[in-house]
C-alpha cells in the first residue's frame, strides 16, 4: 500500500492542492518500508488525483480538501482522509495502526487554506 500525505516541510498541509509536495509512505504488512518525497506539480482542476493514481497511492491525507477533489480521488480508488495535522509520518503512522480516521470535512474556502478544517 501507499500512502501520500500532503505535506509543507514535514508537516501535514492544511490543503492538499497547495502543499509543497507529497509524502510518500510504502507500507507493508502495517511496517513503512519506503519513503519519498514527491513535489507537487501544481493545482490544476483534476490533476492531482490521476498524477497520484499514476503513482499507485491507495491513500491521500491532509488538512483539507474540496469536495470535488475528494470525489475524484474517489473514482481513482484512493481512499481520503481529510482532518490530519501534525508531523506528516506521524499521520501516516496513525493511518496504518488504525487509529486516523477522515472527519469528512469539505474545504470551501481556496482563497485562504487556513479555511479548510472548518
Amino acid at each position: 500500500m501507499k500512502i501520500a500525505v500532503a505535506s509543507n516541510g514535514k508537516n501535514v498541509s492544511g490543503h492538499f492542492g497547495h502543499c509543497e509536495g507529497f509524502t510518500i509512505y510504502e507500507v507493508e504488512e502495517g511496517k513503512i518500508l519506503n519513503v519519498n518525497f514527491t513535489n507537487n506539480p501544481g493545482h490544476k482542476p483534476g490533476y492531482l488525483p490521476v498524477f497520484l493514481s499514476e503513482l499507485n497511492v491507495n491513500v491521500i491525507i491532509s488538512g483539507g480538501m474540496g469536495e470535488t477533489a475528494q470525489n475524484l480521488f474517489n473514482e481513482n480508488n484512493i481512499e481520503v482522509v481529510v482532518g490530519a495535522e501534525g508531523l506528516a509520518l506521524d499521520a501516516a503512522k496513525q493511518y496504518v495502526e488504525g487509529g486516523l480516521k477522515s472527519t469528512g470535512s469539505i474545504c470551501r474556502e481556496h482563497a485562504n487554506e487556513g479555511h479548510c478544517n472548518e
